[in-house]
This record gives structure tokens, C-alpha cells and sequence, in this order.
């Protein structure tokens, strides 16, 4: 009866190594059993860090964002941003809330620093993707406003 034992290894919820060959397999004699895992340990460990290095490398770093001239905007994110400036009133009902930038795309500031304001997307039934973050207090004079078209994945800073 041959059974074999992989580990458990996985990475954002994918296996990450799941060998065909038996260097993880677990036999029956006692001696082998050792050398056995830790071969399979040894090679997944290997192999781990082979795949995450290329991934880590590609995370941005936190606070960095960049540039879009507020003329470059399109038409609904101006329309939202004056209101911002103004202070109101907001179509939605979300508009104004606490951002917790939760994703670490902004630079990292205190919980209440950052505010989330939608802007418009034409054919949308729903809120749909498009946000301005604006940072800073009062929320009518923000230190620093950002946009971002794929709900929070990305930002860019909105130069005045």
C-alpha cells in the first residue's frame, strides 16, 4: 500500500507544492520516514521562497501615488470634487464616511484622517468603482485628495 503525505503549504489559498515524485511520500521503515520529510520539507521550503520573492516584489509601496492633474479628471470627478470643497450635499449616502484604507495604498495617517466620496459612473445602477479619498480636517480643505477608478486597488493623487 503506498500513501503519500504532502504538506500543506499554500499561498492565497492555492497549494503551492504538491510534488508527483516520492520525496514526500512516508514509508513504512522507520529510517526512512526522517529523511523522507525532511527532503519534502526542504524542497518545498525552496521552492516557497522562489515563488513568493517574485510576488512580494510586486506589492506597491504604502503612500505611494501617482499624479492626475484635476483638468485630467473626468467630468463627474470634478463635479465631485467641487462638492467636496463645498461640503455637500452628497448624492449618496456613504458620501463622507470614515476611509479606513484598509488596502495600505495611502500614506498611512490616524483612522478619521481619510474620507470616501463616489463619483458618478455613467450607466452604473449601483455606486459602482469610482472614488475620491480626500485626507485632512476640515473635510471642505483636504490636505491631500486622491482617485480611483478600480475601487481601491489603485489611487492617484489629484494635483491642483
Amino acid at each position: 500500500m503506498r500513501t503519500r503525505y504532502y504538506l500543506g503549504l499554500r499561498f492565497q489559498g492555492y497549494p503551492v507544492f504538491a510534488p508527483p515524485f516520492s520525496a514526500c511520500k512516508l514509508v513504512t521503515s522507520a529510517n526512512t520516514v526522517g529523511t523522507s520529510l525532511k527532503w519534502c520539507v526542504a524542497v518545498s521550503l525552496a521552492f516557497c521562497g522562489w515563488v513568493a520573492a517574485p510576488v512580494a516584489a510586486k506589492v506597491p509601496e504604502a503612500g505611494v501615488a501617482v499624479e492626475v492633474a484635476f483638468t485630467k479628471l473626468p467630468p463627474e470627478a470634478q463635479s465631485t470634487h467641487q462638492l467636496i470643497l463645498t461640503g455637500g450635499p452628497f448624492p449618496h449616502d456613504k458620501d463622507g464616511s470614515v476611509f479606513g484604507n484598509r488596502e495600505r495604498q495611502l500614506p498611512g495617517k490616524a483612522r478619521g484622517y481619510y474620507r470616501e466620496y463616489t463619483v458618478k459612473t455613467p450607466g452604473a445602477h449601483n455606486r459602482g468603482a469610482r472614488r475620491i479619498v480626500c485626507g485632512g480636517k476640515p473635510p471642505t480643505q483636504p490636505d491631500a485628495c486622491y482617485y480611483t477608478t478600480d475601487h481601491y486597488a489603485s489611487f492617484r493623487r489629484i494635483a491642483q
